[in-house]
């Protein structure tokens, strides 16, 4: 066995391992675009990762995301409140807490909230997608000529 522990013990050639790496939610990054509400809990290449990225989604009741795709990472959705849908190539699917979807890369997706209260989802994108590739074309659409109150 190299590169680890025996029975306790380390074992010659192991190498000491890295700290637990936490991002506490109150320190992520919040991105608003029209009513939705991202928690960058991890960005590309944040806390050393290398593979994947992590966002905590709000959608408040009656919002939607536009569609979108992301042409090479696949992207997985964990409801942890509320619920909801999701609509993939042209398949809506209901949504409850608990649930997973998968979707594949170069899917376009969109989540809606139609129900009372909050939906939140946590996102996980394999291989990571940054923070500007997600939100940069939306945050441009809504500079461009939405008010804030259009939204509300």
């Amino acid at each position: 066995m190299r590169g680890g522990k025996r029975g306790g013990t380390p074992v010659a050639g192991s190498a000491t391992k890295p700290p637990v790496l936490v991002r506490r939610f109150d320190e992520a990054a919040v991105v608003d675009v029209h009513r939705l509400r991202s928690h960058l809990l991890m960005d590309a290449g944040d806390l050393g990762s290398r593979h994947c990225s992590v966002t905590w989604l709000e959608v408040p009741a009656g919002a939607s995301e536009e569609f979108r795709s992301h042409e090479e990472a696949e992207q997985v959705y964990v409801v942890v409140k509320g619920s909801g849908s999701m609509t993939a190539t042209g398949d809506t699917q209901r949504l409850a807490e608990g649930d997973l979807v998968l979707i594949p890369p170069a899917t376009e997706h969109a989540v809606a909230n139609d129900g009372d209260g909050m939906l939140a989802l946590v996102s996980v994108q394999s291989p990571a997608v940054s923070a500007d590739e997600l939100y940069s074309r939306r945050l441009a659409t809504q500079a461009a000529g939405y008010d804030d109150e259009d939204f509300e």
